[in-house]
């Protein structure tokens, strides 16, 4: 019944920030009509969400899972990692029935636990809400079939379309609640990016200070390293990647990637980013930086804050190209949400 995917998908954003780069994972054992597990992927390394919903099932229902269905919003791995394979664990606790939105894109899964659970005699079902699955898990689905991150771009920019005061003069145009949102949203990736010009004028920290959370890698472009060493960027308080084109070099938690010149840079940079399995990426540069992803077609999502704020001149925004996907409050300002 999709009442009880749909909470398997409620517990599996429960994951959101601290699981990467596994997936989002919901978990609910049902019996009867009734729920007696649930549980959820919480933390990567620890336990999935079907252990976790296996071993939430009071003593006292334990003997219902074999005849049980087990609502799980992707397929259960079916090989060791950082934790022993969930297929077999369904397995040995006889469950009944398994009911998910996808299959893993992972090849490493990739049809391997369903195969499993349907050699041990369990009914297999897949395709429930699997539109809703996808889009939970977005980031992983995008990382393998399309072998680069989730990229994600955002800006602010006031009332009359500027995105920086006059000759880049950074200019504070969004409001409290908007820029507390930024945080979390930063929480929730694995990386935040930016350009020379960005770094150079508003000397950014990138990293969570308004909200718990886990900071993302730094991200910077400096084709010819030019930017002071004494920038925040390069503060090695957290992971930092400087793509450029003169050197490759490791220095405490600064990573100098080099790039070839002779190349186009953005298929390399999100290429390099594949490697380092980096599986989504803010983007909160500049003008430049954003419409050279948009104009490259790799972009997913594009969040931008209007502000009541009107400047008279500056930068402009970037210009957007996308579909409407939701417009709401955020405090005075109005964030509109855009996809390809």
């Amino acid at each position: 019944m999709e009442q009880f995917m749909r909470r398997a998908l409620e517990l599996a954003t429960l994951g959101r920030g601290h699981v990467s780069p596994n997936p989002l994972v919901g978990c609910v054992i049902e019996h009867d009509g009734r729920i007696i597990g649930e549980g959820w992927h919480q933390r990567y390394g620890e336990a999935h969400a079907e252990r976790n919903a296996i071993l939430s099932v009071k003593p006292e229902d334990e003997y219902r899972l074999p005849d049980s269905t087990a609502y799980v919003t992707l397929e259960p791995c079916s090989h060791y990692g950082k934790q022993p394979p969930c297929a077999d664990l369904l397995i040995e606790k006889r469950v009944k029935r398994v009911v998910c939105c996808n299959d893993d894109p992972n090849p490493l899964v990739g049809g391997q636990g369903f195969a499993k659970l349907h050699n041990a005699g369990i009914l297999v079902e897949t395709g429930m809400l699997a539109n809703v699955g996808r889009e939970l898990n977005a980031r992983f689905f995008t990382f393998f079939e399309q072998q680069r991150p989730y990229i994600i771009l955002k800006w602010a920019e006031t009332a009359d379309g500027f995105i920086a005061g006059a000759g880049g003069k950074p200019v504070k145009i969004s409001g409290e609640l908007s820029h507390r949102l930024v945080h979390r949203w930063r929480s929730e990736e694995d990386a935040i990016m930016v350009g020379t010009n960005t770094a150079r004028t508003d000397n950014p920290r990138l990293n969570v200070r308004l909200v718990p959370g886990r900071n993302p890698t730094r991200i910077v472009i400096d084709k010819q390293l030019q930017l002071a060493a004494d920038l925040n960027l390069f503060d090695n308080t957290q992971p930092t990647i400087a793509y450029n084109l003169l050197k490759s070099e490791t220095v405490d938690q600064t990573i100098y990637a080099q790039l070839d010149p002779d190349k186009p840079l953005l298929p390399q940079l999100l290429a390099d980013l594949y490697e380092r399995r980096i599986q989504s990426v803010l983007v909160e540069g500049g003008t430049t930086l954003l419409q050279s992803f948009m104009e490259a077609g790799r972009w997913d999502e594009l969040r931008v804050f209007r502000s009541q704020t009107v400047l008279g001149e500056g930068i402009p925004a970037p210009r957007v190209r996308g579909t409407l996907v939701s417009r709401q409050r955020v405090g005075n300002d109005e964030l509109t949400l855009y996809k390809p």
